[in-house]
């Protein structure tokens, strides 16, 4: 359990990260499903409460330290402090974490590290700095915009070839329907002009009796 645990999680971070461009249907570039024997990083250790041999917890995780190879050599642990705040970062080994089963749950042990060890470890350095409020909410807007624009291209793509038979369909009656109004149209036209050349002959014929009666 524990050495296959570490492993798992390992090689699951460097198969999350394809090392070359390869074609989206490439096999073995994505994972479809958690298998039974699989961990995610999230659910045991980023967030994990780390305790001492005697039960007591001395820090929690709070991130992982990877290699230019995408594989954990660590993590940072937070120590001390209450509620985040004094609290002090330390770095810690993968391969000191002890992974136990304790009433039904998984644990994570730091053996031979107390609570009082801790304060004379000296505290992580970062390489590079942390990333500003602003910087993350400028990436997650970014964020929120891709997916917007891929979900919106999506679901027209998908109207669209639903709608493809549909639109022509309606296409075809629209014409169909503008070639018998044109027609109808045309013969009301044709009927009222005539009408209105009837009437207008019998308005001459009753303004000017003598002009429609028979010379003598």
């Amino acid at each position: 359990m524990k050495t296959s645990l570490l492993s798992i999680i390992a090689l699951g971070l460097v198969a999350a990260t394809p090392a070359l461009a390869q074609d989206a249907k490439s096999p073995g570039l994505f994972i479809d499903a958690q298998s039974e024997d699989q961990y995610l990083a999230k659910d045991l250790l980023i967030g994990g409460k780390v305790q001492d041999e005697n039960g007591k917890i001395i820090g929690d995780i709070e991130d992982l330290v990877l290699n230019d190879w995408n594989r954990v050599e660590g993590v940072v642990m937070g120590t001390g402090g209450f509620l985040g705040v004094a609290e002090k970062k330390v770095g810690v080994k993968l391969s000191a974490l002890k992974f136990e089963e304790k009433g039904g749950k998984t644990v994570i042990v730091l053996p031979g590290v107390t609570a009082e060890l801790l304060k004379g470890v000296d505290a992580f350095k970062r390489a590079k700095p942390k990333k500003s409020l602003l910087d993350r909410a400028m990436e997650k807007a970014k964020e929120l915009t891709d997916k917007s624009s891929v979900t919106a291209k999506d679901a027209y793509e998908t109207a669209k070839d639903k709608a493809g038979p549909t639109y022509e369909a309606a296409k075809e009656k629209a014409k169909e329907a503008y070639e018998a109004a044109k027609e109808k149209t045309k013969e009301a036209y044709d009927a009222a002009k005539e009408k209105t050349k009837e009437a207008v002959d019998k308005a001459k014929e009753a303004a000017h009796p003598d002009a429609t009666a028979p010379k003598q």
